[in-house]
């Protein structure tokens, strides 16, 4: 474009390396005339105060300076910048405001005074300040017609910027004034305007040489278009490429498929515009870009007829059609990339194709490329060009070559696969395109078409009708798309690094429009063989593919043939996949011949089908379809757990799936998802297991369950080698334990007998929460087997996971000395919880399934309005009160277990039951023999079962505090009281409900309250607590008028202590609660008035307490105080309650003085 520059100097990339470094030493290696080209840069370096002052810039400087010395040309340079620039810039927007002001052709310049001579003989004569005027009015002129000229490109001749003799000259000027004017003028509008000038590559380059740090912004988009394109065509001429990827090719498509939104708006506005032109002449860039694309199109169109195709068309086709032969190999990837630029100015930048264009176009899209990955990459390009600009085809001739090609790509799918070794072929692609079409997802295909091309361009629904036409009835019928399908390899080892469209999308767009039932094809095998074939990362198709598959196998596809449904995989085929999961002994390992994942996928698809069979029961029941579930042995073996703790390790490579089976797992088996289970997990999987590992000695390593069996058997009469194996057992993982699981349990009974140290219990302990973590059910069922009571000649009953889902109570039916022993009644307690929870899901899911038992038949509902509903209502209710029923029975016998039994009363463990509570602290208090007796003690393992009792109940009250309700309704020993609200925390609740069970017409309910409340009282002094109190005061107020005598003594003996102690939480209570004692009293004394006299000494010694009590210390001087061991049992029932009111009164004044 600018042959005149070719005889200049210009800067060398050595030169301008140096420049952009600061490097000292390369400048000084220059030549005279390359150093010549840099000296405006390197004077104001010289000149102007550095913002660097350290001492090795200080010396590059003076090397500077030492190279400048010898110039010549310098002291011209040092004068320009000698100017005041300050009114030199005021001057050039003072004219730039006049120019625009009166337009720009206008003469007036206030920079530059009417010139005497020519513009080159001025700046010859002239000094350095009216140098830099000219200058700087020529330039500023050429950048405001660049701004005037609304993006036509133009040449502008300057005799400044021409005449040889002074473009040195001219050069310095120029970057002086942009060096000192940056503002005035910015290098991205001097560069363009340059580029409107001879010499002004020249001129450009020398700008951005001395002004280095500008090169990124000086390379700015969006200006001139033409200029961009033209160059690029001159490059592309002069460096032709026969079979690569032309330059052009490669700009262009730049421009429009870069990420930059701007350029791409700013190329699609000039093809536009050019486009709008009435006639685009030869000589437009924009016509000589479109010859050169076309040209290089028709440079690789194919040539050669093949003999296999011209074979082919003479049975198949019309005379009349052409036929071509396959695109070259080196071909193949020249053509895609012309086919993306293509689908770019045609759907991005609005190109309209000739006649001609579209020919070749069309001409290339139904070439045949070899069978490489290249070429199924072109195929599947062209395809989608093809769907996306269907007005390319516009004749029945062309059309028929289109359906030819469509055809050829139908037959020739399997051979690309085979060949290329592309597991996403086009096959896939023509297959869910056809299904699209079947089902009319016009928008599904307009997607896929634009994430195939790799651009967004819009494509009317209506421009596919034809297409539609063709694919539906001519090539892919309904029938024939699912025919094929089944017959499609399924992707081997399937995952998320395999892209592009493949068989498991269109099995799964089948499966959404039911076509495999519609026509009786059979897809299970299919569906298992893919799933058996799948590995990491997780291929995003798979979770929606087995759900819509578990839809098409319960809902039919119409209701006028509920048959038409597929069929479910087999269980046989189900633990297949599992076999060496399931396995026993060292065979612990994951089949290698099935993935984790392919694993995780079966369980995902075998919970989400149970969920779904029961969410659909009753929509089942009403088309007399009743699926088949899978049994429960088949959920005993599958490994759960241990697939669980697989697949927590593998989050981020499952996608979704982890999150999706937690789901699954938390509605269908709670159990499993136990918090204290997860935490326990953590400790397991955290840091301390790596600690441990580095730990694991050879000996850990050699040990077998044989050995550990023989260990167990050596218990009677040595712990130390039973000692030593299970320590080293627990440095092993969870899955390495497994084959130690049965040996560990079936010996747990005979750690029971007395004299087993407590650290083999408490490591047995340990093991058994490892494994827990893997193997939970099959575990439970094996330790509840394992500590079954020893009955002699009495045959022990081997229970099942069913046995102990229907009845939980069953853990509790263990061996008695489990309940004294701490480490194994924690696992009892574990399974408990555990067992209670599966019930719970057993009999909902048993509700559901059984649903339509209960459904009332049309006969019997004839007439009842309103009550079609009832039987499902009542079933929900008795469901929920077995569950209440066996909640509260295991809660009522582990409050048994606390009690201390006959021998440990004997032994004095019942001489401190309770726990206290010492400022908030919950503390056990002990007998001073009995802690001497060691780690042995009764006392001490009651104490310790006790605390782990406390702390279930605690969690199952939070869970359900209807269960604290029931269980307090139903009432038991009042002796465990202080136990359970010390050592529940959550008995706080028990407030909400004591009002009304103290309103219940039951003597010993009213009674239990009261004492409940007392305790309550003294552990939770809440405002709540003492409006309860008040009212228990006020009820006990009433009870006293209306209770017989005998009633009366059987309420207020156990009551009475119980005002002690809402007076010592409450003492605001004292003055109601000394009148209910005197007035007690009263009633009391009236009654016995007629029989004996005595009674009037202690009904005197009431009154006086109530009004004076500070002479308490008085009356207990008295002999009938003093004499308390007198024998109550021989008293009149009411002279008791008298003394026992007293010593009620007394204890309270005690207690309040002794505060004071």
């Amino acid at each position: 474009m600018m042959p005149e520059c070719t005889s200049l100097q210009f800067v060398s990339p050595f030169a301008f390396e140096a420049m952009q470094k600061v490097d000292v030493v390369r400048l000084a290696s220059l030549s005279d005339p390359e150093l010549r080209l840099l000296l405006p840069c390197l004077v104001r370096m010289a000149l102007c105060a550095p913002a660097d002052q350290s001492q090795s810039w200080a010396q590059d400087k003076k090397l500077i300076l030492r190279l400048l010395s010898g110039v010549e040309a310098v002291n011209s340079i040092v004068a320009l910048l000698s100017v005041d620039f300050h009114a030199l810039e005021q001057d050039a927007s003072k004219e730039q405001q006049l120019r625009h002001k009166l337009g720009g052709g206008s003469g007036e310049s206030i920079l530059v005074s009417q010139l005497q001579h020519g513009l080159t003989l001025e700046f010859e004569h002239s000094d350095s300040p009216r140098r830099l005027r000219l200058v700087l009015s020529e330039l500023l002129a050429i950048m405001n017609k660049v701004s005037e000229c609304s993006g036509e490109f133009f040449f502008k001749s300057s005799e400044l910027f021409e005449s040889a003799v002074y473009l040195e000259e001219a050069a310095d000027v120029l970057c002086i004034l942009q060096a000192e004017l940056p503002s005035l003028l910015p290098i991205v509008d001097v560069a363009e305007a340059l580029l409107h000038v001879r010499n002004g590559a020249w001129f450009l380059c020398l700008l951005v040489a001395n002004v280095p740090d500008s090169f990124n912004e000086g390379v700015e988009e969006c200006h001139l278009p033409g200029l961009g394109v033209a160059l690029t065509l001159d490059h592309t001429k002069t460096e032709a490429c026969e079979d690569g990827v032309s330059d052009l090719v490669c700009f262009v498509s730049g421009l429009l498929l870069g990420t930059n939104a701007k350029v791409r708006t700013w190329f699609g506005t000039f093809i536009r515009n050019g486009q709008q032109r009435k006639r685009e002449t030869s000589g437009s860039v924009l016509w000589q870009m479109r010859r050169q694309l076309l040209l290089e199109l028709m440079g690789i169109l194919p040539t050669v007829r093949s003999t296999r195709i011209v074979e082919e068309a003479d049975v198949e086709m019309e005379p009349t059609v052409s036929v071509y032969s396959g695109l070259k190999e080196e071909h193949v990837v020249k053509a895609s990339a012309l086919l993306r630029l293509y689908c770019a100015l045609m759907g991005i930048a609005g190109l309209k194709p000739t006649e001609e264009e579209a020919e070749q176009l069309l001409q290339l899209m139904t070439s045949r490329p070899p069978a490489t990955p290249a070429g199924v990459r072109f195929v599947s390009l062209s395809f989608c060009m093809l769907l996306a600009f269907s007005t390319l085809v516009s004749t029945p001739e062309q059309e028929q070559l289109m359906v030819v090609w469509l055809s050829w790509m139908i037959k020739e799918e399997a051979y690309f696969e085979s060949t290329s070794g592309v597991s996403a072929s086009f096959g896939e692609m023509l297959l869910l395109v056809a299904m699209y079409f079947h089902s009319n997802q016009l928008s599904a295909i307009i997607d896929l078409v634009c994430s195939t091309l790799g651009m967004k361009i819009v494509i009317k629904p209506s421009s596919l009708s034809r297409m539609k036409t063709i694919f539906t009835q001519e090539i892919f019928t309904e029938q024939v798309v699912t025919a094929h399908a089944v017959r499609v390899p399924v992707t081997s080892n399937l995952s998320a690094n395999i892209t592009g469209f493949l068989p498991i999308h269109c099995i799964y767009q089948l499966l959404r429009s039911r076509s495999f039932t519609k026509h009786k094809v059979s897809i299970k095998d299919w569906i298992y063989r893919q799933l058996c074939e799948t590995s990491t990362p997780l291929h995003p198709q798979l979770l929606p593919l087995i759900d819509v598959y578990i839809n098409s196998i319960l809902t039919p596809a119409s209701k006028s043939n509920p048959e038409a449904t597929n069929q479910p995989v087999t269980e046989q085929e189900i633990l297949n996949i599992f076999q060496e999961v399931i396995g026993k002994g060292d065979s612990i390992r994951l089949n290698q011949r099935f993935s984790i994942t392919a694993q995780l996928l079966v369980l995902y698809y075998i919970l989400s089908y149970e969920e779904a069979l029961l969410a659909n029961t009753k929509t089942l029941a009403s088309m007399q379809r009743k699926p088949k579930s899978y049994s429960s042995s088949l959920m005993d073996q599958i490994p759960i757990k241990f697939l669980i703790r697989q697949a927590q390790g593998l989050q981020q490579e499952l996608g979704g799936l982890h999150s999706a089976l937690l789901r699954l797992l938390a509605t269908n088996y709670p159990h499993l998802c136990i918090v204290d289970d997860w935490i326990c997990e953590e400790e397991i999987t955290g840091t301390d297991a790596l600690l441990r590992r580095m730990l694991l000695t050879s000996n850990a390593k050699t040990h077998s369950p044989k050995q550990l069996q023989e260990a167990f058997s050596a218990v009677p009469v040595s712990h130390t080698q039973v000692m030593q194996m299970m320590e080293h057992l627990t440095l092993l993982s969870a899955s390495e334990l497994i084959p130690y699981a049965e040996v560990l349990t079936s010996n747990m009974n005979q750690l029971l007998d007395s004299g087993v140290p407590r650290r083999i219990l408490q490591t047995v302990n340990k093991l058994w929460m490892v494994l827990n973590t893997v193997m939970p059910r099959r575990l439970w069922v094996m330790t509840v087997n394992a500590l079954q009571p020893s009955i002699k000649f009495i045959r022990q009953q081997k229970y099942t996971q069913n046995d102990l889902m229907i009845d939980p109570l069953i853990v509790l039916r263990c061996d008695r000395r489990v309940h004294r022993c701490p480490p194994l009644m924690d696992v009892t307690l574990h399974m408990l919880n555990g067992y209670l929870l599966a019930s719970k899901a057993y009999l909902s899911a048993h509700l559901k399934e059984t649903a339509e038992q209960d459904r009332p038949s049309p006969n019997n509902t004839v007439g009842l309005v309103g009550q079609t509903d009832a039987p499902e209502v009542t079933r929900e209710e008795l469901k929920n009160a077995l569950l209440a029923a066996q909640d509260s029975a295991a809660v009522q016998i582990l409050l048994e277990i606390c009690l201390p039994t006959e021998e440990e009363k004997a032994k004095g463990a019942s001489s401190d039951l309770s726990l206290r509570n010492t400022q908030g602290v919950i503390t056990i208090s002990t007998p001073k023999k009995e802690t001497e007796e060691g780690e042995d003690s009764l006392l001490c393992n009651l104490r310790e079962v006790q605390c782990l009792i406390c702390c279930l109940l605690h969690q199952m009250y939070i869970a359900d505090p209807n269960i604290a309700k029931l269980v307090h309704f139903q009432g038991y020993p009042c002796e465990l009281l202080p136990l359970t609200v010390a050592g529940i925390p959550s008995m706080h609740i028990c407030l909400d409900f004591i009002p009304e069970l103290i309103a219940q017409p039951e003597l010993e309910k009213q009674i239990f309250a009261i004492q409940l409340l007392s305790h309550l009282c003294i552990q939770y002094a809440l405002p709540k607590s003492l409006s309860v109190a008040r009212l228990a005061v006020n009820v006990m107020g009433t009870l006293l008028t209306v209770l017989t005598q005998a009633k009366r003594y059987s309420f207020f003996m156990p009551t009475l202590p119980s005002l002690v102690s809402f007076c010592r939480a409450f003492p605001p209570l004292y003055e109601d609660i000394m009148s209910l004692l005197v007035q007690i009293g009263q009633v009391c004394a009236s009654d016995v008035a007629t029989q004996t006299r005595d009674i009037d000494p202690i009904i005197t010694r009431l009154q006086q307490i109530k009004e004076k009590p500070s002479g308490w210390s008085q009356i207990r001087k008295e002999p009938s105080y003093k004499n308390g061991s007198r024998d109550m049992g021989s008293m009149d029932p009411d002279v008791q309650l008298c003394h026992c009111i007293e010593s009620t009164i007394i204890e309270i004044i005690n207690m309040n003085v002794s505060g004071i």
